[in-house]
């Protein structure tokens, strides 16, 4: 079994199970002031197994499970099958952890702020996607379907532009530092990457 299936499941079963517990969906999500002020880093990691309702839980997860096989796959191809397995384990939780980071400096004095969802994690798993097939064609997220390095610069300035402008539940800047923090730890893990998405550029110019 894959680590992207038995994540969609984890996430899954924690997340329809905080639908119903009210107090353990409080105790797991992404709260700044609390994390600041009784040290609870762990909602760091924990945030991103929890979902607000149905619709934003099955998102999450058919992204993860579409774009996360290529990825996990891809880190197996070059890590080996334990290797690869690790390394996108490490990868997809470290997102997460990165995501929450700088909301948490922002909002640790602020009692209204929380936040949930495997969207930042999401956001890195998809940019890391970009990295390695920047020509793809993305329909998932468009009536028209769009190239991944072109969907992935529009998320960005969307991502960047609502996170100062919109008032609303989403945690804009999760989806910005995740992606960001995907792109960091495929670089970091294999240099090689970026030589290989640069090429891919150039070579595989859609004419």
């Amino acid at each position: 079994m894959s680590i992207t299936l038995i994540l969609v499941i984890i996430t899954c079963l924690i997340s329809i199970a905080c639908f119903n517990n009210k107090s353990l969906f409080d105790r797991l999500k992404h709260y700044p002031i609390a994390e600041n002020k009784n040290r609870e880093y762990y909602r760091w990691l924990t945030s991103g197994f929890v979902h607000g309702d149905f619709i934003h839980l099955f998102v999450n997860m058919f992204v993860l499970h579409e774009f996360g096989r290529a990825v996990e796959n891809d880190m197996v191809l070059h890590f080996g099958d334990s290797g690869g397995k690790i390394l996108f384990l490490f990868t997809y939780l470290l997102i997460i952890i990165m995501g929450d980071i700088p909301t948490y400096y922002k909002h640790k004095e602020h009692s209204y702020f929380a936040s949930v969802g495997a969207s930042g994690g999401v956001s890195g798993i998809i940019f890391i996607f970009i990295l390695l097939y920047p020509w793809s064609l993305l329909g998932l997220f468009a009536i028209i379907p769009i190239p991944a390095i072109l969907f992935g610069i529009l998320y960005l300035w969307y991502s960047t532009w609502a996170s100062k402008n919109q008032n609303d539940i989403i945690d804009h800047e999760a989806h910005f530092y995740g992606a960001i923090a995907g792109l960091l730890i495929a670089i970091i893990s294999r240099p090689s990457i970026i030589q290989e998405f640069l090429t891919s550029l150039i070579q595989d110019f859609p004419l």
